[in-house]
């Protein structure tokens, strides 16, 4: 039986989701393990972690070899455990004796910087790093509307939308799927508050789109691509998500609602469905391509893309650790799909050895 690991920084995370990939383990020929990085020996290069029993249906403790396929679901946050996890996935990442079914995007400053060469850099935001406070207030006063994204956020956490009026600024946040709003009466007093912000994390600074429809609720659609059983990329399904009046954020983790793209798209006049469709369709043909040449070989991407109200479409996010819950939402019949993808896919890479990899030291890998 073939070894399939999954890796998470913590060893409970996503369990329904690893629950049901695990039941499925066994018709494919593998046998599930889970595991944290830092319960890696890094000498004798056992783990321990859990194995599933197929039998019992459940996850026993044990102490197994490595796994040769390795589904990375690690998730980073600003923690000490994840300061400790990060370099051991990266040594990881770098042995030729392991296979991952991804290795990984770097974070979104380096990924606009690389694809803002490619024929796709029409549909990307202007992006550049909010390095310093006089940068936000220059870019605040030349287009009133801006917003500041971590540059490794992830589910819309830390995104804030700042507005230029004639006498204030308004600042923006959702937390908690609570709006959070402060005015600050001048721009003296924006600095003192932006520089300590600005110092404790490194955020991105992008014009303000018009996102939002006719309920002044933000929305973009979700769309999930994943290789299958031969190593080619498919689309697995697209949906709408919608947040709340007058947030900033459509992330279901925030609160947001799901729509089933043709149930979204069929409000809309003929040539319009058929200029969105296609727009769509050229970006999905060849964004997998242009990733995979400028960075590792992945597994599955996120794309978040924003359809604004002048028609524009703009590829807002590239995960490639997604979720599924947009997609389960609107397309239920998918989940046993969706579960056996990985399964299918690091079957696949076993059988191809190592033809189907890059090798690392090709490339830098970044987070």
């Amino acid at each position: 039986m073939i070894a399939f690991g999954v890796m998470s920084v913590k060893l409970e995370s996503e369990q329904s989701y690893i629950n049901d990939i695990a039941n499925l383990a066994e018709s494919c020929g593998m046998q599930c393990f889970r595991f944290i990085p830092t319960k890696i020996n890094p000498l004798t290069l056992q783990v321990k972690g859990k194995k599933f029993n197929s039998q019992t249906k459940s996850w026993i403790e044990d102490e197994f070899p490595l796994p040769a396929i390795i589904y990375d679901r690690c998730f980073y946050g600003d923690d000490e455990h994840s300061k400790q996890c990060l370099p051991i996935v990266s040594w990881l990442k770098t042995r030729t004796d392991l296979t991952f079914l991804g290795y990984g995007l770097p974070n979104k400053l380096e990924l606009y910087e690389s694809l803002k060469t490619t024929v796709l850099s029409a549909y990307l935001p202007l992006t550049q790093l909010a390095s310093n406070p006089d940068i936000v207030l220059n870019e605040l006063t030349a287009r009133k509307r801006i917003i500041l994204k971590p540059t490794n956020g992830s589910q819309g956490n830390g995104i804030y939308y700042l507005k230029k009026n004639k006498k204030s600024i308004h600042v923006k946040t959702e937390k908690q799927k609570n709006i959070i709003s402060r005015i600050f009466p001048d721009e003296s007093k924006l600095i003192k508050w932006l520089e300590p912000f600005l110092n404790k994390r490194q955020y991105l600074l992008q014009p303000y789109l018009e996102l939002a429809n006719d309920e002044l609720k933000p929305f973009d659609l979700r769309i999930l691509l994943q290789k299958d059983m031969d190593g080619k990329w498919g689309e697995m399904g697209r949906g709408i998500r919608i947040g709340s009046t007058g947030g900033i954020l459509s992330n279901l983790s925030a609160g947001g609602t799901v729509l089933p793209y043709p149930d979204w798209s069929a409000t809309f006049p003929q040539a319009k469905k058929e200029y969105i469709n296609q727009e769509l369709d050229y970006i999905l043909s060849r964004l997998p391509l242009i990733l995979e040449n400028a960075f590792l070989t992945l597994f599955e991407i996120g794309i978040d893309i924003g359809i604004a109200k002048d028609g524009s479409i703009w590829i807002l996010d590239i995960n490639s650790k997604p979720g599924r819950k947009v997609l389960l939402h609107t397309r239920p019949d998918i989940k046993e799909t969706l579960n056996l993808a990985p399964l299918l896919y690091g079957k696949h890479l076993s059988q191809m050895g190592h033809l189907e990899r890059k090798s690392y030291y090709e490339k830098t890998l970044s987070h």
